[in-house]
């Protein structure tokens, strides 16, 4: 249940870091309450987490994840620039994740 909670404050992080640009600074009434609440959901779920597991390491998960989805997600929504050296950080990112993750056990 641990972990399910830490990837869903993960899934939650993207959802609220993608929220901040489709509100516009706040400006956009319908994106930043969606915003609001992906923020409260990724705090509420991470929180939860945090209940069984290292600070450190939901922590370096919690914002791995988020990094990874949202750089997807600005690849696939927003057009944003994919290279290879992009591809490598995310690649280097997810061996960080899996080994918190193997380490904790």
């Amino acid at each position: 249940m641990k972990w399910f909670c830490l990837v869903a404050a993960g899934i939650f992080e993207v959802w609220w870091a993608v929220g901040l640009k489709y509100s516009q600074g706040f400006t956009k009434i319908i994106p930043s309450i969606l915003t609001l609440i992906g923020m409260i959901a990724s705090f509420y779920f991470l929180s939860l987490s945090l209940k069984s597991l290292p600070i450190g390491t939901a922590y370096a998960i919690w914002t791995g994840i988020g990094t990874i989805g949202t750089v997807l997600l600005g690849i696939i929504l927003f057009k944003e620039p994919i290279n290879m050296m992009r591809i490598i950080c995310i690649v280097f990112i997810v061996i960080g994740i899996i080994g918190l993750k193997l380490i904790s056990n």
